[in-house]
Formats: C-alpha cells, structure tokens, sequence
C-alpha cells in the first residue's frame, strides 16, 4: 500500500509569487576562473559507486510465550451447611442463616466484600465493558455501483439423457459443496435408460461429480442435515423418503417401508431443529405431512392430513408442493399447496381440528416456493404462476405485496440471507430476477438470462454472494453477485420493517371495507337492512357535474364583474380649469348628464 502525506501550507506563507516572462538573457556578474585554484585540482581515477536495484526490505522476530490449555470439569456440590443441618429442609436453612447473620466475623467480613463490590460496580458504571463499539462494522453506505452478477461454474449432468435438476442444497460448512437431485416430473413420460442417479459437486471441479447418490428411484429434493454435514435427507419419486451418510459410500443408508410412505413424489423435506439432529419431516401431492426419525424410518412418527374442512378426510386433502419451517417458531411450519392455497399448522396441537391453524389463497396455480424473510418471520415470500407474493401473517385475506405478472411462469425463489429487501426468482424463460423493493418495487433490479431452457430449481449461499440455480436439462450454473446485492446497506432494516408494516396496516384497512361491503350486501339481498330510511338516496352523476359547473362559472363571472368595477372607479376624469368654466357651460353639462342617465337606466315591465 502506497503511503501518501499531504503537506498544507498557506499562500500567505509561500512569498512573493513568481511572474514569468519572455526577454533577452542578461549578464548580472561574470566571476573569471581562477588559475592558482587550477592547480590543486587532483583527477581521480577510478571512481567506485554502490548502486542497489532489489528493494529495501527488513525483517523482525518476536519470540512470545507459548499459551497451554487445559480442560479441567468442575463439580458443583452445594456445601458449607453443617451435618446437622439438613439443606432440603426450609426451616433448619432458616434458622442457620439468621444464627450466622448475628455473628460478628460475618458481618465485618460482608462489609469489607461490600467495598470491592461497590468498586466495582462504579468502574462499570463509568465504563460500559459489554457496549458494543463494532455492531454497525458491516453496515455500509448504499453502493453506488450497479446491480451485476457474472457466472462462477457451470455443472453438466454427465448422463447422456438428460434430467432436469429439481433441488439443489449447499454444504452446510463453508459451501464448498453441492449436492442436486435429478429427476423428471412428467408422468409416465420418462425416457427409457434414464439414470436414477444424483450427484454431489465440489464447486472447484465441475468436470466430474465428487460422490454418486444411487437411488431406487430418481429424487425430487434433497437436503443436507445442518448439524452433520455426512447426512443427506432425500426424496423420492415414488414417494419413499431416503437418507445417506457419505461415510458409508453411495448406496442408501435408511430407506422408508413403502407401506408407510406417500403414495405421490416427495416434493417437499426439511430437517427439524431438535436435540439429536434426526428429526425430519416430508410433504407430498398426495396430502399428506409426515414426521420422521432417520434413526428408525420403518414409519413416520406422526402423519398430518392437509385438509382445511379439519375432517382428516384425504379424498379432500390439499396436495403439498413445497414446506416452511423456522427454528426460532418450533412451534409452527407452512405447506404450500397444489390449488395455491398457503396453510399455516401448529405441529405442538392436541386435535386434528387444531393443526390447521389458518389458511392464505392468492394465487391460481401451485405454490413452487415458500419461504419466512430471514429478518422478519412473519412476512414470508411465495411464488406460484406468474407472480411472487409477500405475506403478512396478520393480514390473511391478501399479500400485502406482490410483483408484476409476468409472461414467463415462475418456477422458483428464495430470500437474500443477508439483506432483508433482497429476494431471488426464477422463470420458464431461462431468466433469473433479482428483486431489491427498497431500491425498486416494480421490476426487478437485475434480470439476468442464464441459460436458453427453463431454470427449475434455486439456492442462496449463506453469505448471499453466490447462486446456484438448475436447469431443464440438469445443468447447475453458480453465479456471483455484485457487493451491492449481498452487503446489508445502511439502516435498510429499519426501512423494510416500516415497509412491512406500511403495507400490512393498508392491506387491513382494505380488508375491514371490504368485509363491510360484503355484509351490507348479504344484508340487502336477504332483505334484513334494519335501517333504510337512514341511507342516502342515490347521487344522480350528471346533476352533479351539472351543479359543480354552475357552480364554477359564477364565481368566475362574479369575480370578472368585480375586477371591472375596480377599473372603473380607478379610471381618471378629464377636469377644466374652474376659471374658464361659464354659467352657461355648467347648466349645459348637467342636463347633458341627466339625458344620459335616462337613456342608461333600465325600464321596468309597463312603464313607457
């Protein structure tokens, strides 16, 4: 790094300032040689000079202690009670306490500990020892710079017939991998040899895959445990649910009975935050939520019916295609259904009439993505047909946002885990959108095309720089994003929750008028309007235009009129000199004048 020091001096200080010109060449002194000094010149001959061209360097060397630890386990054993002294017992720990809090030694021995503490306690007062003087280090001003992503690797299905790439999960520790399910969904249109086979990548090579996943049949989705990064969660086309340790090589570790499992394609599996890290749960088209332990998965644990009429009844469940679950709400998790219909369960209930807890519709076809914003849990984003939608968890009746509908049907989307405006999409046409609604709200801030087929499938890093998103033809393409797009941009929290809540506010406004109209409504066409004379009569449009012109013109006149008299009053009248005016003059000007007011006052109506 190039070290640079500015040195600043007034002009004042720099002296006269120095005027330039062109002139002849003048001869202020001429001092001639001096002879005797000539001859005590001495040649010498050589003349030796060092001359360094590597660059000045140095080097220094500390020698520090070396630290040793040690790990030592402490074993708490409440004491200090004597023998006859039973500390179980309330009233003998009593009665000890107020014995020894008459002793003198204790007292002087509190009163000198009381010291120390109070020592302490103002240190701390004077210096806050756990303020955080870093919070904001990441926390930057809005970059400047463009929206940019460029393409990092690509990763080729190896197979000669090709999938198309349905999920896709990153390495839970530093993301150097990545693992994606292949599988078509077409039903009953598979091509004949075509492989069942999935893969796991390292991200520096993409010619060949690092491990071979073999199934029984293609996956659908595949996940990574994020507590043992050996374990993967998969799901299977034929509804069964598989898990592998990559310890063990590439054949299935544990495998569902095929009896207990879903009876459509797995497309939809989440790893639960739980004490042993085993706990998983699935979601299928056929209706059906089930709970799993990878320890024992000869059958699920509990199985819930997504069936809004609360019956249980399967016939008339809802089909799962995509799952929600946060770990700071264990309590609660999301499934997006078939007939676009967003249901909100409650996995702690007691009846099958309570897991259902509420439902969210907004969108035509099935929901492809569901996923709670980071930041902020109870908004959570959903992409179904052509649109993407953000919810509110309290405001059921609609989104309160949502995108433009767009030609391309939309396959995909996640939230940025580093900024809390930023959200990902993916569409049919290849294209990869990225949403920024603080900085735009109407289109996206970057739509970038990644490949010529359809982008199926997509996943945010956690550090939110790179994406990897599949295509219809199984090819995996890992993109970088620009700084602007994963850095937390100042105060951006603050301003998206205000959007949250902007928006949530509005949609609920929105939500009471309507529910208002609908009941008056209801009311009129059953005929139970308790109250018809207080209601205003019908407002004819026309008259009322009519009016507010009528209206409109008298003012204007009104105020022509005035200005008119104004300039009339403020008109000068020509005066003769009272001098040269004659008796004569003046009768003549009077009757001229009472002439003319006759002519100028209007007649009444029978008067000649």
């Amino acid at each position: 790094m190039e070290i640079v020091y500015v040195y600043v001096k007034k002009r004042s200080e720099f002296g006269k300032q120095c005027n330039f010109s062109d002139r002849q060449a003048e001869l202020n002194i001429d001092i001639p040689p001096n002879p005797e000094l000539a001859k005590q010149f001495v040649e010498r001959n050589p003349v030796d000079t060092g001359i360094q061209c590597s660059t000045s360097m140095s080097e220094h060397e500390a020698n520090t202690e070396r630290f040793e630890m040690e790990t030592r386990g402490v074993n708490h054993i409440e004491g200090g009670w004597p023998k006859d002294v039973n500390p179980l017992e309330l009233e003998q720990t009593i009665r000890f306490r107020k014995k020894v809090e008459k002793d003198e030694n204790y007292v002087n021995t509190i009163m000198r500990l009381g010291s120390i503490v109070e020592h302490c306690i103002k240190q701390n007062n004077a210096i806050d020892i756990y303020q955080e003087y870093f919070d904001d280090e990441d926390a930057v001003e809005v970059m400047e710079e463009a929206p940019s992503a460029k393409t990092v690797n690509v990763f080729r299905d190896p197979q000669e017939i090709k999938r198309p790439a349905t999920h896709i999960s990153l390495h839970p520790d530093g993301n150097r991998k990545l693992a994606v399910a292949y599988s078509c969904l077409n039903f009953q249109r598979a091509p004949e040899g075509m492989s069942n086979e999935s893969y796991i990548w390292d991200l520096e090579n993409p010619n060949r895959p690092e491990i071979v996943l073999k199934p029984s049949s293609p996956l659908v989705t595949l996940e990574y445990n994020p507590k043992d990064s050996h374990v993967l969660l998969a799901g299977c086309y034929n509804g069964q649910i598989a898990c592998w340790d990559t310890r063990k090589g590439s054949l299935v570790a544990e495998l569902s009975t095929i009896e207990f499992s879903h009876r459509d394609p797995v497309y939809g599996t989440i790893w639960l935050q739980s004490k042993t890290g085993t706990e998983c749960f699935s979601a299928s088209t056929d209706g059906q939520v089930m709970w799993w332990d990878v320890r024992k998965m000869s059958e699920p644990t509990e199985v819930v019916i997504m069936d809004i009429t609360k019956k249980e009844q399967l016939e008339h469940a809802l089909g799962a295609t995509s799952l929600e679950f946060e770990a700071t709400l264990p309590t609660k998790f999301m499934v997006g259904t078939e007939q676009g219909i967003v249901i909100s369960c409650n996995r702690k209930a007691k009846t099958p009439a309570e897991k259902i807890v509420c439902t969210f519709s907004g969108h035509h076809g099935p929901i492809y993505a569901l996923q709670r914003n980071p930041f902020y849990p109870k908004n959570f984003l959903t992409v179904g047909d052509w649109t993407a939608r953000i919810w509110s968890e309290d405001s059921r009746e609609s989104s309160i946002m949502w995108t433009k509908y767009h030609m391309a049907y939309l396959t995909d989307g996640a939230w940025s885990p580093v900024r809390p405006a930023v959200f990902f999409t993916t569409k049919m046409d290849g294209t990869l959108d990225i949403w920024d609604f603080v900085f735009k709200q109407c289109d996206p801030a970057l739509s970038l095309k990644v490949c010529d087929e359809a982008l199926f499938c997509l996943r945010v890093q956690d550090n939110g720089c790179f994406i990897a998103c599949g295509s219809q033809l199984g090819t995996t393409t890992l993109l970088e994003v620009s700084n602007g797009l994963c850095t937390l941009q100042r105060n951006e929290k603050n301003m998206v929750s205000s959007i949250f809540e902007r928006e949530t506010r509005r949609e609920k406004i929105l939500e009471t008028r309507h529910r208002e109209m609908r009941l008056k409504e209801k009311g009129k066409a059953e005929g139970k309007d308790s109250h018809p004379r207080e209601e205003k009569p019908a407002l004819n449009l026309e008259q009322l235009v009519t009016e507010a012109e009528e209206e409109f013109f008298d003012v204007i006149f009104t105020e022509l009129k005035r200005r008119e008299a104004e300039a009339m009053k403020e008109k000068p009248k020509p005066l003769k000199p009272p001098s040269l005016e004659t008796e004569d003059e003046v009768e003549g000007e009077e009757q001229g004048k009472e002439e003319r007011d006759r002519e100028e006052s209007p007649t009444l109506e029978g008067q000649p």
